[in-house]
């Protein structure tokens, strides 16, 4: 599926920023629309992998996880949907932490890159 993206330099290791994309506990510090998220059945995210996502205005939305190549990127459908993809990768001294969003949402890249720099500032902080 082609995508609009954008991406940021973050000065930590990738598997420092990878951490923040898979743990759910950590998406509502970085998701500008995220206020919760939950595991069907607990355990780790991964391919195929069902949940439900709480929205910033409180709705409820099942999510399964549709691609995903550990430590560096996975997508996933939100109720049924193609959304969004986030990934990572080496860079130097760093990492590029990538995110997109389907060619039909130009509209999201603002929220993304938000989220972006929101791991930015997270990154190198532990989580609470």
């Amino acid at each position: 599926m082609r995508q609009l993206t954008v991406h940021r330099h973050v000065d930590v290791a990738p598997d420092v920023v990878w951490s923040l994309l898979v743990d759910l506990d950590a998406w509502p510090r970085w998701g500008p629309s995220v206020r919760r998220a939950a595991l069907e059945g607990g355990g780790e995210l991964g391919l195929g992998a069902r949940g439900h996502v709480w929205t910033a205005v409180g709705v409820r939305l099942p999510f399964e996880v549709t691609s995903f190549d550990p430590g560096r990127s996975w997508a996933w459908r939100v109720a049924g949907v193609p959304a969004t993809t986030h990934a990572v990768r080496s860079d130097g001294d760093g990492c590029r932490a990538s995110m997109g969003a389907p060619l039909w949402a130009p509209a999201y890249l603002p929220v993304l890159a938000a989220a972006l720099v929101r791991i930015d500032r997270i990154a190198d902080r532990p989580i609470q």
